[in-house]
C-alpha cells in the first residue's frame, strides 16, 4: 500500500498541505475529503462521533486511529488510558507528534489485551471488508472485551442509494453479494492506492452477526443521513 492517508496527514502535520484526498468507491462518483477534517476537533465532530467518545470508558482501543482525534480527546479532556493503532506508519508518527502516548502500527487482527471500551468509528462497523468475515471480525474484538467490555461503533444504511419501487423495496443489483459492499480508492498529489475492501452494514445486520457471536448489541442513535451508532457488549 502508498499508504496515501498517512502521507496526506503528515504532509498537514508538517505545513505542507496543498490539497485535499479524493475518494471514490464502486457505488460513488469521486469527492474530496478534505485533510483538515481528519484532524477535526470534538466541537466539530459529528453528534454520533461527540456521543461515541461521551461513552467511553475505562482503558480504551481506538482501532484506525488516523490522525488520533478521538485518542487525544479522550486522552487529554477525559483522562482515560487511550490505546490506539492504525496500519498507517505515517498516521502513528502523526499521533506522536500530537502528543498521543499509546499509539502504535497495529493490524486489529493481531491486537491483545483486554480493554473497556473499543471505538470503531468513521464507519468503523464496516472495517472487517465484507460480510462474510464480519462473524470472524467480532468473535476477535470479544476476546479483547474486559468484562462489562463495550464495543461502540457507527455504519450507514447504503440502501437509500437504490432506486425504490413504489410497494417500498429496493433495486439492488444481483450482483452485489451485500449491497453494502464496496471497493474504496484513494488518491492523493497524483498517486492513486490499489482499490481495498469497506463495508457499509446496516443496523439489523450488525445485531444479527452480534448475536452470533454472543453479544448483546444496541441501536444508541440514528443520524440524519442513514447513519446510526450502536454498542455491542458482553
Amino acid at each position: 500500500m502508498k499508504d496515501l492517508f498517512g502521507q496526506a496527514m503528515w504532509d498537514y502535520q508538517h505545513g505542507q498541505y496543498t490539497e485535499d484526498l479524493k475518494t471514490e468507491t464502486t457505488i460513488s462518483e469521486e469527492d474530496d475529503l478534505p485533510v483538515s477534517y481528519l484532524f477535526r476537533t470534538f466541537a466539530q465532530m459529528p453528534p454520533l462521533e461527540q456521543q461515541a467518545l461521551q461513552l467511553a470508558r475505562g482503558r480504551v482501543l481506538d482501532v484506525g486511529c488516523g490522525a488520533g482525534v478521538h485518542g487525544l480527546y479522550l486522552q487529554n479532556e477525559r483522562g482515560l488510558e487511550v490505546h490506539s493503532i492504525d496500519l498507517s506508519p505515517k498516521a502513528i508518527e502523526v499521533c506522536h507528534l500530537r502528543g498521543l502516548r499509546n499509539a502504535e502500527v497495529q493490524d486489529v487482527w493481531q491486537a491483545k489485551g483486554q480493554y473497556d471500551t473499543i471505538l470503531l468509528l468513521m464507519n468503523g462497523a464496516g472495517m472487517c471488508g465484507r460480510l462474510k468475515q464480519m462473524g470472524a471480525f467480532y468473535t476477535h474484538l470479544k476476546t479483547l472485551l474486559a468484562e462489562g467490555g463495550q464495543i461502540l461503533t457507527d455504519s450507514s444504511d447504503l440502501l437509500y442509494m437504490f432506486d425504490q419501487h413504489p410497494d417500498g423495496s429496493y433495486e439492488v443489483p444481483l450482483y452485489f453479494d451485500y449491497y453494502g459492499e464496496v471497493d474504496y480508492i484513494v488518491r492523493y498529489k497524483g498517486q492513486e492506492e490499489a482499490p481495498f475492501p469497506w463495508l457499509y452494514v446496516d443496523y439489523n445486520t450488525l445485531q444479527n452477526v452480534a448475536h452470533a457471536v454472543g453479544l448483546d448489541c444496541e441501536l444508541l442513535a440514528e443520524g440524519e443521513h442513514f447513519d446510526y451508532l450502536a454498542r455491542l457488549s458482553h
